[in-house]
């Protein structure tokens, strides 16, 4: 049996804003932006290349087994990338403030590139939501 991670949810205070900052900044590709029920609206994204999406919505009563933070207080989401150069310039363009390139040494995070595995640029959504781009040695298919 399989077992996938296919959808993340990620709350957000302005689902348009999200929605244009995710599609226009980062790249992202809109699968769904639709009232699922009255008054509840469900946005769902994904990046380019990746078999798992970002869900953000309004109007979701309150469930036990679907927590959902605060706008702001997800952190360490993780994409990756095989050029991380590359990718910082496309979010730059995009408009997202990112990180320099940074990698962990001795003394913690230095500037520029690691080793393998070792490469990392950030970014937060307008909200405050962090992410982590890490580069990767080659793409997902081929590990």
């Amino acid at each position: 049996m399989d077992i996938t991670l296919e959808v993340v949810n990620l709350p957000v205070s302005d689902l348009d804003r999200a929605k244009r900052f995710y599609v226009e900044g980062c790249g992202f590709r809109a699968d769904l932006d639709q009232e699922v029920a009255p008054g509840i609206r469900v946005v769902q994204l994904t990046p380019p290349g990746s078999r798992c999406s970002i869900a953000m919505n309004s109007g979701f009563p309150p469930h036990p087994a679907q927590a959902q933070g605060e706008p702001g207080s997800v952190r360490g989401l993780q994409l990756c990338v095989t050029d991380i150069e590359a990718a910082r310039e496309a979010l730059m363009a995009g408009g997202v403030e990112v990180s320099e390139v940074t990698h962990l040494g001795e003394n913690g995070w230095t500037e520029g590139k690691g080793g393998e595995w070792n490469s990392f640029l950030f970014f937060s959504d307008p909200d405050g939501n962090g992410w982590a781009v890490q580069e990767a040695p080659s793409p997902l298919s081929e590990r």
